[in-house]
């Protein structure tokens, strides 16, 4: 029989209500290590101790709970090493409409000399999960598909592997467009069995890196950024309804803008321009992706994908200073880890700024 003790204060097992040593020490070190991140955090964004408080606090009732973060490494030919890490949270949202695509090894095309092609992707959804997740089932399928299609033929490196990601994007629209297969269109456009599938759409920024390039191809709002020597360069720009150049492109097809107390929308309805799917606005919302090509060099330091709901709170600039500050701390050396680490840091500030969306993020170490 186990001995209580006979308080009212306590009728537990005197073994169960003593801490051993190493409980003690257990919990004194996850209070220092959390000090020490909140810390960084604050030291990196310039938060102050109430906004540090608070991510904490959310941190610890658990409000956000992470659907993801998982970090891998591989390699880049011979001798470069890959690090990357990611994390997708469903916010302050009501529902999680992000995806996240890692495919590392993808393919050995022809078009990059048989060597391979690592593919990264977030997809953001919008009006339902449906596009988002088919997006992250198929898009790499498509992609790898249509990569090992191209021969070079002595031309543009670069307008080789642009025609491969139009024709991925565009395969992914179509699916897209036949997410209903109940027979029940009554036109081109709308199902009379389930009419809100006409506007479910997703964004979809997708990077594939090599030992020599960085290509991203971006449909939507979502954003890659490169950390370059410490500096952010944006590899996308994100397509707004407002952007001079896609409300002629959108008016040109007949349609319009409507600027309201929750910003501007493509006829009122979609707070971006281009987006995979959206089949009932498919007239005006293309899915054709705007390209990004730089050559890769000792000075790249990581590339951030992200969807809105980190750079709605999140600028460019901030985002890489708390990559490069987890980077320091490691050294200089590429590290999943890291990676990783860096990945929950930028969720955790966006939370803690209030976003009110999904968040999602990969982080990609591009150092060695």
């Amino acid at each position: 029989m186990r001995r209580v003790y006979g308080s009212r204060r306590s009728q537990m097992p005197i073994e169960d209500d003593v801490d051993s040593p190493i409980k003690c020490r257990e919990r004194r070190r996850r209070r220092i290590e959390m000090r020490r991140r909140l810390a960084s955090v604050s030291a990196v964004a310039g938060t102050d101790n109430w906004e540090a408080q608070k991510i904490a606090a959310v941190e610890k009732e658990n409000a956000v709970p992470s659907s993801s973060s998982a970090p891998i490494t591989s390699l880049i030919g011979d001798k470069e090493t890959l690090a990357y890490g990611f994390m997708s949270v469903v916010g302050r949202a009501r529902v999680m409409e992000d995806e996240i695509s890692v495919r590392t090894n993808l393919c050995r095309p022809e078009i990059n000399g048989y060597r391979p092609v690592h593919f990264f992707a977030v997809f953001d959804g919008h009006g339902g999960h449906h596009v988002s997740a088919l997006c992250k089932e198929h898009m790499h399928v498509i992609m790898e598909e249509e990569l090992m299609r191209v021969k070079p033929t002595g031309g543009e490196v670069e307008e080789l592997w642009r025609t491969a990601i139009h024709r991925s994007f565009e395969r992914m629209d179509e699916m897209a467009k036949s997410l209903c297969q109940c027979n029940g269109l009554e036109n081109s456009r709308v199902c009379r069995f389930h009419p809100q599938l006409a506007l479910v759409g997703s964004t979809a920024v997708v990077s594939l890196l090599t030992s020599e390039y960085i290509i991203v191809a971006n449909c939507g709002d979502s954003r890659a950024v490169l950390c370059h020597n410490g500096k952010a360069v944006p590899l996308s720009v994100d397509h707004k309804p407002e952007r001079e150049d896609e409300r002629a492109r959108i008016e040109g097809c007949g349609g319009q803008i409507v600027f309201a107390a929750n910003g501007a929308r493509v006829e009122g309805v979609l707070a971006m321009s281009r987006a995979i799917g959206d089949r009932l606005l498919k007239q005006v919302v293309t899915w054709e992706p705007e390209y990004s090509f730089r050559k890769r060099n000792g000075r790249d330091m990581s590339l951030i994908l992200a969807s809105d709901g980190l750079w709605d709170v999140l600028s460019n600039e901030m985002s890489c200073e708390v990559v490069h500050k987890c980077q320091q701390e490691d050294h200089e050396t590429a590290s999943a880890s890291v990676s990783s680490s860096a990945a929950a840091l930028l969720v955790r500030l966006a939370v803690g700024r209030r976003s009110t969306d999904n968040i999602s993020v990969i982080v990609v170490d591009l150092r060695n």
